[in-house]
C-alpha cells in the first residue's frame, strides 16, 4: 500500500470574490451539483463551505497529481466533497483514470478568514 498526502489553505474572501465577479460561473465550473446544493444551503456562511470544498479539491489534486499523466485527465468536478449523515467529509472520485484508490480521509476546517484541508489518499 502506498500513501499519499496533500494540503491546501485558502482565503474565503479570494473565493466569495471568484463567485461575485464571475456570476456564478466560478461556482458550475468547479462544483458538482450535490457540493452545490450542499454550500447554498448554508445561507450566510456559503462562501466558508465553498472555499473549504475548493480547498479540499486542491489538496485532493496535490496527493494524487504524481499518480496523473496529464494534470487534465482529472477536472475539478471530478473531485466531490459531500458530508455523511453524521456531517463528516468523504471525498467521491468521479471519472477518474486513477483506479487504485483504496480511500481517501479528509479534514476540512474553516473561519471567518480561512479555510483549510488535508487528505490522506491510501493506494494499492
Amino acid at each position: 500500500m502506498e500513501i499519499k498526502v496533500g494540503t491546501d489553505i485558502i482565503e474565503i474572501s479570494r473565493i466569495k470574490k471568484s463567485i461575485e465577479d464571475t456570476d456564478n460561473k466560478f461556482i458550475e465550473r468547479v462544483f458538482t451539483n450535490n457540493e452545490i446544493k450542499y454550500c447554498e444551503s448554508r445561507k450566510l456562511q456559503k462562501y466558508q463551505h465553498y472555499a473549504v470544498r475548493f480547498a479540499g479539491k486542491e489538496a485532493v489534486f496535490k496527493a494524487i497529481s504524481s499518480l496523473l499523466k496529464n494534470k487534465f485527465d482529472i477536472d475539478w468536478k471530478d473531485i466531490e466533497i459531500l458530508n455523511d449523515l453524521e456531517g463528516r467529509p468523504y471525498v467521491n472520485i468521479l471519472n477518474s483514470k486513477i483506479d487504485n484508490i483504496i480511500n481517501i480521509d479528509i479534514s476540512l476546517s474553516h473561519c471567518k478568514e480561512y479555510a483549510i484541508a488535508n487528505v490522506i489518499v491510501y493506494l494499492y
